[in-house]
């Protein structure tokens, strides 16, 4: 709705009703996991049959809690560690190129942006198998030309973190580009006529400036890494993420267990949301 634009009364209310059932359509969802967390059955569904902590403490089949479900823990630590190192990735990769987009023109930039660009548009799966069969190229012809086995080319971690990786790197550099574009490059400047190093300027004044962009980068990748499904499902190995472990739950048959860890995840996602929010306020 314009708000320069008269309108009716019938119109404004229309307005309204709308974007409360929208916001009613996405919320509602989210707290149905939330509240089948909590319900004492081991069916995530109707009737409600009482209160209960035990899906997330609990240590007596079939009552078992995610804190006790040594499949979802690992699968957890699991995730941790592929996210961090994403984030890390994403982070330096993206600083990197949002100096190169920002500060630099040369010939072909404007490709070069587009294929940065280019793994928002593809789905994950077919990102996932593609990675998967140029890296199983490489590694049969590395093990027949030298005998070895390269396992880091084959389905696993390393292989779930570069293909994770080549998609998130550009969220980061979108956001810590639109950042450095903000800055005055005469500070810079000035620090170079008080006897700064072209290096030290950057660290000093520069990256100081990008902080809150890279700290919200860094959530982003997290958040993104550990959600990731499409990707990840075609470069796992043994060692599942959290969100093919579910799945492969899921199949098994859903429990409220899996509504817990969902909560969790949310509980835990809006606190680093929150985390960033407040971060980049207390730097503007």
């Amino acid at each position: 709705m314009i708000p320069t634009v008269p309108q009716s009364s019938l119109i404004k209310w229309s307005y309204r009703a709308y974007v409360m059932v929208f916001f009613i359509y996405l919320a509602l969802p989210l707290t149905v996991v939330c509240v089948f967390a909590f319900n004492n059955s081991v069916f995530p569904s109707l009737p409600w049959e009482g209160f209960t902590l035990a899906w997330f403490f609990g240590t007596d089949a079939p009552f078992i809690g995610v804190f006790h479900e040594r499949s979802i823990l690992r699968a957890i630590g699991t995730s941790a560690f592929v996210a961090v190192w994403v984030s890390a990735l994403s982070v330096a990769v993206g600083t990197c190129n949002a100096f190169l987009f920002v500060r630099h023109e040369f010939r072909g930039k404007a490709l070069l942006y587009m294929l940065m660009l280019l793994p928002l548009i593809i789905p994950g799966v077919i990102l996932g198998i593609s990675i998967l069969v140029f890296s199983s190229s490489v590694a049969n012809t590395l093990e027949d030309a030298t005998g070895l086995w390269f396992d880091g080319l084959r389905p696993g971690l390393i292989l779930v973190i570069l293909g994770q990786f080549s998609f998130i790197t550009t969220f980061a550099t979108l956001v810590i580009s639109a950042r450095l574009q903000k800055f005055d490059p005469s500070l810079e400047e000035a620090a170079l006529n008080l006897g700064a190093s072209k290096l030290g300027a950057v660290w000093q004044i520069t990256l100081p400036f990008l902080l809150p962009a890279i700290v919200a980068s860094a959530v982003v990748s997290v958040l993104m890494s550990f959600e990731n499904f499409n990707t990840t499902l075609m470069l796992v190995g043994s060692d599942s993420p959290l969100t093919i472990t579910m799945f492969g739950k899921l199949k098994q048959g859903s429990t409220p267990v899996l509504n817990a860890v969902s909560l969790l995840l949310i509980i835990i996602s809006a606190a680093l949301g929150l985390i960033s929010l407040l971060f980049q306020k207390s730097k503007d």
